[in-house]
């Protein structure tokens, strides 16, 4: 059979990347060819195959022609006519578009080896403009291939901002959106994803909530709200946290950006102002409820968790109980990870000077977690089975944590 590994597969491994998934275009055969061979079609849209043993993905060749705005609006074409060289002009980037035969040679007709040695994403041909999905990718790679020092082509970066511009980022549906978002989380660099959306004016379209934080003042001078967003969210990475986790912190101060021009510097009650934003957000690009629960939690008690011990003993029981630090012991752990890569953003800024304010506000994240075992200490059967009154017994468990949080903050 005449096929060709494509795709992730070549482009990793001439960097030097571990290779997870396999893909391969088999030129010069026929549906039916592929069928009698063995293999098992599972693609609807085009011919897509899956080998008899090894079940990895063999697609025929093919061309794709727009015909309708937004990413389903082309009509694929795929018969034995078509050629490697033509399948691959298709693809969005130059490093994407090389292929390798069974004998290891090399098929790289627009120059991806070149823009591999020398750190580039540039699109194959002006037919990326017509994909928005293109645009999405391409920041999402940006981020993925930062460690290797990867910048995206000017005249790529053209094109990502005519897909703005022409609307045809509009559109994108929420789920291909939150999957580029969840895969960029994923990577060591997922501020430079947020960075490059921004960079062609497609932050403000797919995640105006976030873009607004950008050129917004905040207290601390050296850097502005969305600058200490992505100075969190590279604390998180630091920290190797989930996605999850990460997800939260880009989410957390969401609230400073409808800040009334009055109030700027501050951002008071930016916390609660921002919780239902995080919500509208999440159920825009229908986030998964783990990744939206936890964000809204941290968006509107991470303020909270700075200055915990200037709090009384009972509103620190209501918002420990809250962050429902007794049934989700790890969703809170997640919820103080979160807010110490915040904290840690300010650190960063000058390392070898930690402010006592700030120091402060580290030792409040491990309060909050004593106060947490605390509130987990108090035997909350003993007090019901002692009680007779069964309509008192749920405000004699919260009075008993009460009185037991005061204690631990006496001491």
């Amino acid at each position: 059979m005449n096929a060709y590994l494509v795709g992730g597969a070549v482009r990793d491994r001439l960097l030097g990347v571990p290779v997870t998934d396999r893909d391969w275009v088999v030129v010069g055969h026929t549906v039916d060819d592929m069928r009698s061979a063995g293999f098992r079609q599972v693609g609807r849209d085009f011919p897509v195959f899956l080998h008899p043993q090894t079940h990895e993905e063999y697609a025929l060749a093919r061309t794709e022609r727009k015909t309708t705005a937004g990413y389903h609006g082309f009509e694929v074409h795929a018969s034995k006519d078509v050629t490697l060289e033509q399948d691959l002009q298709r693809r969005d980037l130059t490093i994407n578009a090389i292929a390798e035969d069974v004998d290891g040679n090399l098929f790289d007709p627009f120059g991806g080896l070149q823009d591999i040695e020398n750190r580039v994403l540039r699109h194959v041909s002006p037919a990326f403009s017509e994909d928005p999905v293109r645009l999405i990718r391409v920041a999402r790679f940006a981020a993925r291939l930062a460690r290797h020092d990867f910048t995206i082509a000017p005249e790529t970066l053209t094109l990502m901002r005519q897909l703005v511009v022409s609307g045809e980022i509009d559109t994108l549906v929420p789920e291909r959106v939150w999957q580029e978002v969840h895969a960029a989380l994923a990577t060591q660099h997922p501020q430079v994803f947020f960075q490059t959306l921004r960079d062609v004016g497609a932050l403000q379209v797919l995640l105006p909530e976030l873009d607004k934080l950008f050129g917004t003042p905040q207290l601390k001078a050296e850097t502005d709200c969305g600058q200490h967003t992505m100075q969190a969210l590279q604390q998180s990475v630091k920290q190797q946290l989930a996605s999850t986790t990460r997800f939260a912190v880009l989410c957390h101060d969401i609230g400073k950006g409808v800040t009334s021009s009055e109030q700027l510097p501050h951002h008071f009650d930016h916390e609660m102002a921002g919780s239902p934003l995080v919500e509208q957000l999440c159920q825009r690009l229908k986030a998964p409820a783990g990744y939206r629960d936890l964000a809204v939690l941290t968006c509107r008690y991470h303020g909270f968790s700075q200055h915990i011990n200037r709090r009384d003993a009972d509103t620190i029981t209501q918002i420990l109980l809250a962050l429902d630090c007794l049934r989700k012991p790890d969703r809170f752990e997640e919820f103080l990870s979160a807010c110490t890569a915040n904290i840690e953003a300010y650190t960063s800024l000058d390392p070898d000077e930690t402010s006592d304010e700030l120091a402060e506000q580290l030792s409040a994240i491990d309060l909050m977690r004593q106060a947490a075992e605390v509130i987990r200490s108090v035997d909350a059967a003993s007090i019901a089975k002692g009680q007779t009154d069964k309509s008192l017994v749920k405000q004699d468990i919260l009075d008993a944590r009460g009185a037991a949080v005061a204690d631990f903050f006496a001491q």
